[in-house]
């Protein structure tokens, strides 16, 4: 457990000096901006970040019960025996209020991180993968060009297949559901309208497909392929030896 003078001291020096902060307590939140909310005394771990940011988790689960977005401005002071921390951004009309009784635990410290997250395995990867793996979609498919930009959206993949009909691929990372069925009709529609032409073949490339969205895709004479994304930073490779081979 921490002293709340000492801990007030600590957090205020660590706004001032942008860090990243870390608290652990028991505290009561109360929540104005997007809607009007109050959580009721618990244990949070509250994490406010160089940029603004603030976020308060409850010990189990991944999302934030409450936050702040970058801009926030944030402060901290000690009365009697409670400590409060309030962030603002008055130009969102958003605020949060902090009343904490018991410090658990606190941290902070400068971090640089200008990284960008790369992305594996995407739709954009599928595309790649069907444009210089064409059998993956059928023997004689001939892909003309990836992510096709038209007016009506995207085309993943475009090409023709062996007896030269056109062929529009929407490739999707994960369960392609109604929506993508719905989206690659439009596609095939429009392109159909574009060229003057009565036949173009459309088909969903993706690891799964619903039920329902099955049922929809082969009604409207589309076709289906159960294709996985690839996985370029997967963790292990079953190719590479692990040191329990040797």
């Amino acid at each position: 457990m921490i002293n709340l003078s000492y801990a007030h001291y600590k957090i205020e020096e660590a706004i001032e000096k942008k860090e990243c902060i870390i608290i652990a307590c028991k505290c009561e939140v109360w929540y104005s901006g997007r809607a009007e909310s109050f959580t009721p005394e618990g244990d949070r771990i509250l994490i406010i970040k160089p940029d603004g940011t603030f976020l308060i988790h409850q010990p189990k689960g991944n999302a934030p019960v409450n936050y702040m977005k970058e801009g926030a401005i944030h402060s901290v002071s000690k009365h009697e025996n409670c400590l409060f921390i309030n962030s603002s951004d008055v130009y969102k009309k958003e605020y949060i209020d902090i009343k904490a009784t018991q410090v658990y635990f606190f941290q902070s410290h400068l971090l640089e991180d200008n990284q960008k997250i790369q992305l594996s395995g995407s739709e954009k990867d599928m595309s790649d993968m069907i444009y210089n793996k064409p059998e993956l979609i059928e023997k004689g498919f001939k892909p003309l060009s990836r992510e096709e930009h038209t007016k009506y959206g995207f085309i993943d993949v475009f090409g023709y297949d062996k007896d030269n009909i056109l062929v529009v691929v929407e490739c999707k990372r994960y369960n392609a559901d109604l929506g993508a069925v719905t989206q690659l009709r439009r596609y095939v529609e429009k392109i159909k309208e574009a060229k003057g032409i009565h036949r173009v073949r459309g088909i969903i490339a993706s690891p799964k497909i619903s039920p329902n969205s099955l049922k929809m895709l082969t009604d409207w004479g589309f076709e289906y392929r159960a294709i996985n994304p690839p996985k370029y930073l997967e963790r292990y490779n079953n190719d590479q030896k692990s040191i329990f081979d040797f």
